[in-house]
């Protein structure tokens, strides 16, 4: 398992939180995602060889929102 945080901007709100944190959850790989509203990042628990930051990057993209 790895971790990576990733810078996301434009979450401001629960159904931000909501929305990225589903997304991700979403993708087969990842174990676990945790949005910080205040920092702006997720920080996302994944195997690396099922998932990687391309795709992780464009689940968040799809609901709205740039990772930095």
């Amino acid at each position: 398992m790895a971790t990576k945080t990733i810078q996301v901007e434009g979450m401001s709100c629960e159904h931000c939180k909501s929305a990225v944190s589903g997304a991700l959850n979403n993708l087969d790989g990842v174990s676990q995602a945790d949005v910080n509203l205040e920092a702006g990042t997720v920080e996302v628990n994944y195997d690396d060889a099922k998932v990687d930051d391309a795709t992780m990057a464009e689940a968040i993209e799809d609901q709205g929102y740039d990772v930095k």
